[in-house]
């Protein structure tokens, strides 16, 4: 039988859909794991990681769109789904360093391959702007409950499967445990039982649309408290000003962002995808439109926050990639303002929502792929960025970042450090050691500046500031807001061996370092104590105290210590 209300497209309940995709999974499991050559997707290999991505995506999408009557269309999009997949992850693995962050690409990927399979689904391809929203919607949110259900089907399977081992193993017969354990079979397991349950769900797309609206009818009821919170916070923020933000927290763009597309899931719960399945309940329709409205403003702040730490601290692949994202954001937060506007007058507001959200998905879709492909080197761009913030003197050589131009913008950073190289003074002195580099320094934190950290030295000895200054440059997690270095001994080869301590820990290490042997660490301990502030005093006593010995050695801790 042959259904077209499940999205506006001919959809048929084929009772061997449940087999057909469980065996077609499974087969793609286990090539899966054989193409990893036993490693799977954590292999280092870039045509085997291809591979993978092929062998993941293509099947996959394939089980989402494939019916009885209509298999073509879905294998040619499952086919260049695959592909543009691994030629993404071949690039993300198989080119080691010399691409700067190339998994965002490859989660850029993902995002245009997520957008474009329920866009085909309704009929884009066809339709282009004339698709009703009515379809993409109901594909849309049907893929995301079968897709739950089926990685939720998953686990209960794994969980049945270790319950039945553990009753076999009663009667010593170890041959299931044995079999759970191999790799090739976990992955022919998932797949196998992933698609039966997308098969099972698949055919049952009108309980599906059923539980959709239940769905959409709890997540408006949460959209009432939360346009009243925002709707607070934005007005209170205009009253105390945005400053407030950025001394509160160093994560207010993530919050923002969150909370930005929180407001856009549940406006998208209210308004649904026509007028006759949206609540006719006024204070659910009032939500709806203070959320739509509230979606802007966030964005807005986001950005201006990450563009505060973009004017502090240059470009970087990251910062780029968090840039789009909220470039993305603003766009939604617009469109929907300026459909808001458009739509006001006569009370189609929620129709100019849906026409946005229609747009919108086709146009990041492409913009995904565009960024995913490579176009754009985010890598030569902040590397040209910061080399002329370097030059322009907005930061300081004992500053400046190489490490990141070393590890972090790929052969682009690199070729801006050999150049650095080639000068004279500092800047050359301290690129040099940059390129000596034989592994990423270890870090806690984020690269430090001298803006947001104070250094200070016990006695006052410049020779012995500028020691560790050298070292912090490259190992910044020693150094956090506050620190004090106190000079505790000498070396048996004449080093100098500094305590740096800082909030309630302290690191012991020889300087100076020369570029290729690096510093030693002598000691590190955290302890419960006085926290470090600035103005503390620190300074260096003998305390004696009784230890327990066990054949002649101490235990690590003292007696006395509590």
């Amino acid at each position: 039988m042959t259904d077209t209300d499940t999205g506006g497209q001919p959809h048929s309940d084929w009772a061997l859909r449940p087999w057909v995709l469980g065996v077609l999974l499974a087969l793609a499991g286990l090539l899966i794991h054989f193409a990893g050559d036993g490693d799977g997707p954590g292999t280092k290999v870039g045509w085997r990681a291809a591979l993978i991505a092929f062998l993941f995506f293509g099947p996959i999408a394939f089980a989402f769109l494939v019916e009885r009557e209509r298999w073509k269309g879905p294998l040619a999009f499952a086919l260049g789904a695959g592909v543009v997949m691994a030629g993404l992850a071949w690039r993300a693995v198989g080119g080691g360093d010399a691409y700067a962050d190339p998994q965002f690409g490859f989660m850029a990927g993902v995002i245009a391959t997520g957008l474009a399979l329920p866009l085909y689904q309704a009929g884009f391809h066809r339709l282009r702007f004339r698709t009703p929203y009515r379809a993409l919607h109901n594909v849309a949110w049907n893929d995301a409950i079968s897709g739950a259900g089926a990685l939720a089907f998953v686990g209960a399977a794994w969980i049945a499967l270790a319950l039945l081992s553990q009753l076999f193993l009663l009667l010593k017969i170890e041959f299931l445990r044995d079999l759970m354990r191999e790799d090739w079979f976990g992955w022919t397991w998932s797949g196998a039982t992933f698609g039966a349950a997308l098969g099972v769900l698949r055919n049952e797309l009108k309980i599906l649309g059923t539980l959709q609206r239940v769905v959409m009818v709890v997540l408006s009821i949460l959209g009432v408290p939360m346009a009243l919170g925002l709707a607070v916070f934005l007005l209170a923020m205009i009253v105390s000003g945005p400053d407030v933000l950025w001394e509160a927290t160093r994560s207010a763009t993530p919050i923002l962002l969150s909370c930005a597309a929180g407001a856009w899931v549940l406006a998208n719960a209210i308004v649904r995808d026509s007028d006759e399945e949206a609540s006719g309940n006024r204070l659910l329709r009032i939500a709806g439109l203070v959320l739509a409205l509230c979606v802007f403003p966030l964005t807005v702040f986001a950005a201006v926050s990450l563009g505060t730490r973009v004017a502090q601290h240059g470009l970087s692949p990251e910062r780029l990639w968090g840039l789009v994202s909220i470039a993305v954001a603003c766009a939604y937060g617009l469109a929907w303002l300026v459909a808001v506007v458009r739509g006001w007058k006569g009370g189609k507001w929620m129709d100019r929502l849906r026409d946005a959200n229609l747009h919108l998905a086709a146009g990041i879709s492409v913009i995904a792929l565009l960024l995913a492909l490579p176009i754009l080197d985010f890598g030569a761009v902040s590397a040209s960025n910061q080399v002329a913030r370097l030059e322009s003197g907005k930061v300081s050589a004992d500053d400046f970042d190489y490490t990141a131009l070393r590890w972090d913008f790929g052969d682009a950073g690199r070729r801006a450090l050999v150049k650095l190289a080639d000068g004279k003074g500092d800047v050359a002195k301290f690129a040099k050691e940059a390129q000596a580099q034989k592994r990423r320094p270890y870090r806690y934190f984020t690269p430090r500046e001298a803006s947001n950290f104070t250094l200070r030295v016990q006695p006052a000895d410049p020779a012995l500031e500028k020691l560790v200054r050298d070292y912090l440059r490259t190992n910044p997690w020693s150094c956090n807001v506050n620190c004090v270095a106190i000079e505790t001994g000498k070396a048996n080869d004449g080093k100098r061996i500094v305590a740096i301590v800082q909030g309630v820990d302290f690191v012991q290490v020889t300087l100076p370092v020369v570029a290729k042997e690096p510093s030693k660490v002598l000691a590190a301990k955290a302890y419960e104590g006085p926290s470090l502030k600035a103005g503390s005093k620190v300074e260096i006593r003998d305390v004696q105290k009784r230890y327990i010995f066990v054949d002649g050695k101490p235990l690590d801790r003292p007696l006395d210590d509590d």
